[in-house]
């Protein structure tokens, strides 16, 4: 029986109190039927089916309790590291627990001695599973028709990029709306891009979907990419696709290759849309955003987000893919994935630490602390749902001009000239 099918040792308890009460009332042969159906689901052994029908089937309790293998001070650690990470999962966080434990003691905010440091980095995936159960839920983070064919479409190829590339530069993206439940009016837009190979994501503010806001958009993105750009995979929107951004494309970024999806397969782009969630939706939420204001603290907290993901979370890459069937002849998919590490390691292994722009990178990480990132980022999302939306429709003039003053950070706005059109 596979692994997968096999009963959980409460479960087949619990099967097997329900099978006693049959068994009791069962003459000679139905006993035997029921022992030989007990001995298939189970797997259990014939005499020891037996015995246990002689009295109500239950787990033993264990009489002496293992002892702990890790301290406390290293279970501690953990969470303190799986907190500074916003509580990734297991598999993402225990290949990184030593490395990101030391960076966090040069910050003051963890105290260990070596052996502590040995320990964390051979602790099992299981264990950091179990360590971060014990953490309340409550301190995770949050929870058509047919259009008019686009004749530029026609001009870009429709294909998608394959999910075991090992180059950076082949990014995929995406626009996520922040429209509320109406579409009236100008509000804010969130460009996303993020690398296929190496799982480094980008995000920028844009406040509408003229080409002049997206061109912008994607020359500030291309700017900040620590690698060259290879191909572009967009959705089939009409923001992407048109002649503006076309030559822009063939201007800015002439090397660059762009491929598009087919219509109505959202999973042509799937590297760019889970992220929309896990990196935009799951922190900005659902609601309408157009004030300038709300650009302003949106624009900061990408800012950070750029840092702390791509410097400090771990992500986990694909390596494997099989088409194989079961017993049952029911075709099913198996995947393998790498071991986790951060966006900018990945980068390293791939294109070595002689590289300038990734200097500057590392440079950057090491003189961040991700805990710090983490709770700035908390606190503009505060900010961010406590600040009312515009009286109007969302004004894109008052967003202009606020967001002119503001030269900390770099958000891609239409300019004026695009107003009048």
């Amino acid at each position: 029986m596979p692994d997968e099918e096999r009963m959980s040792i409460e479960e087949r308890y619990k099967y097997l109190r329900g099978q006693r009460r049959r068994y009791e009332v069962a003459d000679r042969e139905g006993k035997g039927e029921l022992l030989s159906e007990m001995e298939a689901v189970t797997g259990l052994g014939r005499k020891r089916l037996i015995r246990l029908m002689g009295s109500e089937p239950r787990r033993k309790e264990r009489i002496g309790q293992r002892g702990a293998t890790y301290p406390d001070a290293v279970r501690r650690a953990v969470l303190v590291v799986a907190e500074s990470l916003d509580f990734v999962c297991a598999e993402r966080l225990a290949p990184s627990l030593e490395w990101t434990a030391r960076h966090l003691c040069e910050w003051g905010e963890l105290e260990l001695s070596e052996a502590a440091f040995g320990q964390l980095g051979q602790i099992s995936t299981s264990t950091v599973r179990r360590i971060l159960a014990s953490v309340p839920r409550e301190r995770w983070r949050l929870p058509r028709s047919s259009p008019r064919p686009n004749p530029i479409a026609r001009e870009i190829a429709v294909e998608r990029i394959a999910w075991d590339i090992a180059e950076p530069g082949h990014v995929e993206i995406d626009l996520v709306h922040h429209s509320g439940r109406s579409g009236e009016g100008q509000y804010l837009h969130t460009l996303q891009a993020i690398d296929v190979a190496t799982g480094w994501s980008e995000r920028v503010v844009v406040v509408g979907r003229s080409y002049l806001a997206m061109a912008e958009a994607l020359a500030q993105i291309t700017e900040q990419l620590p690698f060259p750009l290879l191909e572009v995979h967009s959705d089939n929107g009409a923001e992407f696709l048109n002649y503006h951004l076309l030559r822009f494309w063939k201007q800015e970024q002439p090397q660059a290759t762009l491929l598009r999806s087919r219509p109505y397969h959202k999973n042509d782009n799937p590297f760019v849309e889970q992220k929309n969630f896990t990196l935009v939706r799951a922190y900005v939420g659902y609601s309408r955003l157009d004030s300038p204001r709300q650009a302003l603290l949106l624009a900061q907290i990408y800012e950070l987000m750029r840092s702390y993901y791509n410097y400090f979370q771990p992500v986990m890459h694909l390596v494997e893919k099989r088409h194989c069937r079961d017993e049952n002849d029911r075709l099913h998919t198996k995947r393998r994935y790498d071991r986790a590490a951060t966006p900018l390691d990945r980068l390293l292994a791939l294109c070595g630490e002689e590289n300038d722009s990734l200097k500057r990178e590392v440079e950057a990480r090491l003189a961040l602390n991700p805990r710090h990132l983490r709770e700035r980022i908390y606190q503009l999302l505060g900010e961010l749902r406590a600040t009312p939306g515009a009286s109007a429709l969302g004004d894109v003039r008052q967003i202009i001009e606020a967001m002119h003053q503001h030269s900390a950070f770099s958000i891609t706005l239409p300019k004026e000239a695009a107003l009048s059109r």
